[in-house]
């Protein structure tokens, strides 16, 4: 079998006497698309953020491409990439600098030509002069976007993509993630619209209080809870 994309293996993370996430284990193989849900405090954003080695689990791991977050962490961080659901940008550099920057930082050479296609799908080769404190909300959303993809990384995690998007650019963020893992990426989403994200979801992963209530495909969650939508699921696994 190929190495998976991302494995993490009783991932937990306690903060004094709070378990955020509690004993997390899951693998995706190439080409999925995974969402991951739960209530408001599930622990989605922080198992997010372990497995970008941005913090550091209390106990397991998290390995991208085989190279482990922790024990080898530029090796890892340099196969994804992940973009928090309030990006921070550099208020006095242009959106074109911006992904100047970001190749310069991932080692990029060669990036004119993917720079123009990627601002130019996201609708922001117009604003490619601006600085981006002058972006709105949806457009430093969809700028972070494109710093993350720059580099094509083979896991690309989002923690609620979708916010302050108009349902264009929602429709081209969709199409996108579809093309990355076509690609043969993985992508890994957080979020609460259900509905937006299921018909680009291949997997599902549903977190409660921290712990995993259900991983697998969705024809495999739709047969275990006798669900399909997607939304009734949601909250019949939640117990809300």
């Amino acid at each position: 079998m190929s190495t998976p994309i991302v494995a993490v293996r009783g991932l937990t993370k306690r903060y004094d006497s709070t378990t955020a996430v509690h004993d997390l284990s899951f693998e995706l193989p190439p080409g999925r698309v995974l969402t991951m849900v739960g209530p408001n405090g599930a622990g989605k954003t922080t198992s997010l953020r372990a497995i970008a080695g941005i913090i550091q689990p209390t106990d397991g791991t998290a390995e991208v491409m085989g190279f482990d977050v922790q024990r080898t962490p530029v090796q890892a961080k340099q196969k994804l990439a992940w973009v928090p659901h309030d990006p921070k940008l550099f208020d006095a550099l242009t959106v074109l600098e911006h992904l100047e920057f970001a190749a310069t930082a991932w080692g990029v050479s060669s990036y004119e030509e993917a720079a123009k296609d990627l601002l130019e799908r996201f609708d922001l080769l117009e604003k490619q002069d601006e600085v981006a404190q002058a972006l709105s909300t949806g457009m430093r959303q969809k700028l972070a976007l494109c710093c993350a993809a720059i580099h094509k990384p083979d896991l690309l995690m989002l923690d609620e993509p979708m916010t302050g998007l108009d349902p264009r650019a929602i429709r081209t963020m969709k199409a996108w993630i579809t093309e990355e893992a076509a690609r043969g990426s993985s992508v890994i989403v957080s979020s609460h619209l259900l509905t937006v994200v299921a018909d680009i979801s291949t997997d599902l992963l549903i977190l409660v209080r921290g712990e995993a209530k259900f991983f697998g495909t969705i024809p495999e969650a739709q047969a275990t809870y006798g669900l399909d939508d997607l939304e009734s699921l949601f909250f019949k696994a939640t117990g809300t």
